[in-house]
């Protein structure tokens, strides 16, 4: 039996090749994510062993905001002393060093970072970690170095100026006077810019005030350790500082980076899940189809005296192999997927040394796993029919008869009902598994109208062919596609369950873009907005004296200028604004009130909107106690509630607050209502001219502000696409490896039709209308339930995402539509190509 089992699996080698590709793409994700996380966690591990390799103990100040010392908060220059004067202290050095020193191209722009992080701080002379590779530190107010990375990305070199924005939010111009690099001759660590005032410049203008740091850099005496010194320097300083060893950095800097690379891992193993479910659909239809053929072979080796459980074995020893070989493959091409994914990072944050590539025990063992056990259980129920084939069969034609579908149609209703409940139960909020409900009910949705296709195959392959049947090989076609209904319901399973859990997801993200772009255009009067994309932790923000400006053009009816930050409300953690003019803000932002005062808001007092005030319980008269970024706690007082606004909610505080209290106080946004009859054109361009000397922001229409608002969503469709071509990818293997076999039964069939006069042009059109037959069932299949699933989702979320009505993707239904007669005409090509090769005399005589 083993003996026929191989010659039986190497006697059909295209079909071995087609359904390990199946198993090779669907583990392919799989261990392409877990050894890209390996690859980039080691790499970030690395990173940060590097950046505190220098560092026995560095000193924070606690946040206001927060009990931790995230290191943009200051603290006298006196501290250094004291931390000096802590037993085991050799050298306590004062620095600062934080994000938010934005450089300015020379293309008069903000020099993006892709990695957000633009340091400023102060030069300490060189050290262990940083050298001059060029020029000299500076010794005047207006003079920096800059990071020999900033300096290839901008073309800036030493002897040129460079104007810089600070985080006190000025602009100015500095002379670069030195390069410098990391050790081991690195222009940046991570592709990071950075920027080394002298320290009082460094103190004014990223502190915001002199003789502050925000960082101590403490080095150990002779013969103290790390952990020892750090417990003498926390002693000296008391509770108020955060006081960690190099090593605790590194690793709370490392496990930070790798809660982010999560998501990248999320991604690729949402692929691998929905290669998988194509890929069961496929595994199960060959191995169903290739029994259906060897019902004779095997009928005859049971003639013989093979036992029911050796020819299951038999089957399942097919399967174990094509699952081995398919995991081996699928886990090297998951070698090169981490690896492409890790090349791209490094040219993604220019600067970053890659680890080398690993091979986890997870990604091996995952490879195996899936790839072994996806293949064995979508083999298993072929096998069992094979078991169960009686000798008698090997004196019988070899085309299996038809079964009746009512069983498979009964448990397909069940399936798709639990499923169904399962989803609603799931988006009411219902349990402590929401999550898992959804995703339970999506499957049990897939599987459930996959098991339902055979019932529905033979009313809508009729439908469909009918577009086919005005010409004598699409008549054929159309039959062909028809006359087994659990095979092609199999084939167009596969396509539909791709092309189903595609078309949810962009209805989803469809109606959400469409929903934002409608609350904006009614929640918002103003016909031109100015804001700026922010690329790091600094705001792009607007001048008052822009503000002003901007208020005094001719066409500008109305001028409301908003901030915001974050802050502590009652110990809880908020976003709240601010607005310079209140009742200016309330015209623009279609702000009513409802009870107290909204257009005049004065220090110690706030408003909110009408939900708001539901949520967290507000009545007028109301106090909270707010900790703002600066300054000290502030109690403020209830003045107003204004009605539900679609684009203005949360806590609205006075302007003098906060300039007092905020980090960054300045306009984040402006916006202009235009007077009536004068030209938004015309206007936007006069105030694209008052803000030109400012490189962050840039006016913009409504319309062009509410498509800048929905870019988000285009990029999740966008990898949605890819997603796409994942699951058709594996779904043409599926239409091939059917219509192969299909073509190899049918081979006396096929060569009747070819005597009786039909050519081989007409023999290629046939097999090629039942490819695109079968392919575009399973795609309006996957287009309606993926529509109604989304659908689904969009209305039971509706008030919890904000969702408005459903909003179909019509324009990629058609173009998924379309892909799949194209999909459908390629998948078609190799089994016609084997159909109009035929012999023949050789067919008609083939058995």
């Amino acid at each position: 039996m083993l003996k026929a089992t191989l010659k039986s699996l190497l006697a059909r080698k295209l079909r071995l090749a087609l359904s390990t590709l199946a198993v090779v793409l669907s583990v392919m994700f799989v261990s392409g994510s877990l050894v890209l996380t390996d690859t980039l966690g080691r790499t970030f591990d690395n990173l940060f062993a590097n950046i505190y390799t220098y560092t026995d103990v560095q000193v924070t100040a606690k946040s206001q905001l927060a009990q931790a010392g995230d290191g943009s908060t200051p603290f006298p220059a006196a501290t250094v002393d004291r931390v000096a004067k802590a037993d085991g202290v050799a050298k306590a050095t004062g620095q600062v060093f934080l994000t938010g020193a934005l450089p300015i191209g020379k293309n008069h722009k903000v020099a993006i970072n892709p990695t957000g992080q633009q340091f400023g701080g102060n030069w300490t002379g060189e050290d262990e970690l940083v050298h001059l590779a060029a020029g000299r530190g500076p010794t005047a107010d207006d003079e920096v170095v800059i990071n020999k990375g900033l300096a290839t990305t901008t073309g800036y070199t030493v002897g040129d100026t460079m104007d810089i924005i600070t985080r006190d939010q000025k602009r100015a111009g500095y002379t670069i006077v030195g390069l410098m690099q990391y050790a081991g001759g690195r222009d940046s660590m991570a592709g990071e810019s950075a920027i080394f005032f002298t320290t009082p410049k460094a103190q004014q203008a990223m502190l915001g005030a002199p003789d502050e740091f925000n960082v101590i850099d403490v080095r150990a005496a002779p013969g103290v350790s790390d952990d020892t010194l750090r417990d003498n320097v926390k002693a000296q300083l008391g509770d108020q500082f955060v006081v960690k060893t190099g090593k605790e950095l590194s690793d709370e800097s490392s496990e930070a980076i790798k809660g982010l690379l999560k998501y990248f891992n999320y991604v690729l193993l949402g692929f691998g899940a929905v290669a998988l479910l194509v890929g069961v659909f496929l595994i199960l239809n060959t191995f169903s189809i290739i029994v259906a053929q060897r019902t004779q072979e095997l009928a005859l080796l049971r003639a013989m005296g093979a036992g029911r459980g050796q020819i299951m074995r038999s089957v399942l020893l097919e399967a174990l192999i094509i699952g081995v070989v398919g995991s081996v493959f699928g886990f090297l091409v998951g070698l090169g997927v981490g690896a492409a994914g890790a090349a791209g990072m490094s040219s993604l944050v220019g600067g970053l040394q890659v680890a080398s590539l690993g091979a986890p025990v997870s990604a091996i063992v995952a490879s195996f796993v899936i790839g072994i056990g996806v293949t064995m259980i979508a083999a298993l129920s072929p096998a069992l029919k094979a078991s169960r084939v009686p000798p008698i069969a090997a004196m019988r034609e070899s085309a299996a008869p038809d079964r009746p579908l009512t069983r498979l149609t009964i448990v397909g209703g069940v399936i798709t009902a639990l499923g169904i409940g399962a989803l609603s139960w799931g988006l009411a909020g219902a349990g402590g598994s929401t999550l898992a409900l959804v995703f339970g009910g999506v499957l049990g949705v897939l599987v459930g109208v996959a098991l339902l296709t055979p019932m529905l195959g033979r009313p809508l392959v009729a439908a469909l062919g009918s577009a086919f049947s005005w010409f004598v090989s699409g008549k054929l076609g159309k039959r062909n596609s028809a006359r087994n209904p659990r095979r092609t319901a199999i084939t167009a399973g596969a396509v539909m369950v791709g092309i189903a859990i595609v078309t949810a997801i962009s209805t989803i993200f469809t109606s959400l873009s469409a929903a934002l772009g409608a609350t904006i255009d009614e929640g918002l009067q103003a016909d031109i907005i100015v804001f700026g994309q922010q690329t790091s932790q600094l705001p792009p923000t607007i001048s008052a004296d822009e503000v002003r400006r901007i208020a005094a053009l001719p066409d500008a009816q109305t001028v409301a200028s908003v901030t915001a930050d974050i802050v502590q409300v009652n110990g809880k953690t908020a976003y709240i604004s601010s607005y310079a003019d209140p009742a200016a803000a309330a015209t623009v932002l279609k702000r009513t009130v409802t009870a107290g005062r909204i257009d005049r808001i004065d220090s110690g007092e706030f408003v909110v909107d009408q939900k708001t005030a539901e949520d967290d319980n507000y009545h007028l008269g109301d106090t909270i106690t707010v900790t703002f970024a600066k300054g000290p706690q502030k109690t403020l007082k209830l003045v107003g509630i204004s009605g539900r606004s679609a684009v203005a909610s949360g806590i609205v505080v006075s302007y003098a607050d906060a300039q007092q209290g905020f980090n960054f106080p300045q306009a984040w946004d402006v916006f202009v209502d235009v007077r009536d009859g004068a030209s938004v054109s015309a206007t936007k361009d006069a105030v694209n001219d008052v803000i030109k000397d400012n490189p962050q922001v840039t006016a913009y229409t409504k319309d062009e502000y509410v498509h800048n608002s929905q870019l988000q969503f285009d990029v999740v469709l966008g990898i949605v696409q890819v997603l796409l071509l994942v699951a058709l990818a594996i779904s043409v293997l599926g239409v091939i490896n059917t219509l192969l076999l299909s073509v190899i039964e049918r081979t006396r069939e096929l060569g009747m039709l070819r005597a009786v006069g039909l050519r081989r042009g007409q023999t290629w059109l046939m097999v090629t209308t039942e490819s695109i037959v079968i392919t575009v069932f399973g795609t309006v299949l996957g287009l309606a339930v993926g529509a109604a699933l989304g659908a689904a989702i969009v209305t039971a979320l509706k008030d919890v995402l904000g969702f408005g009505s459903v909003t179909l993707p019509w324009v990629l239904m058609v173009v998924y539509f379309i892909a799949a007669v194209i999909v459908g005409a390629v998948a078609g090509f190799i089994p016609s190509l084997r159909a109009v090769r035929l012999n023949v005399l050789r067919a008609i005589a083939y058995e």
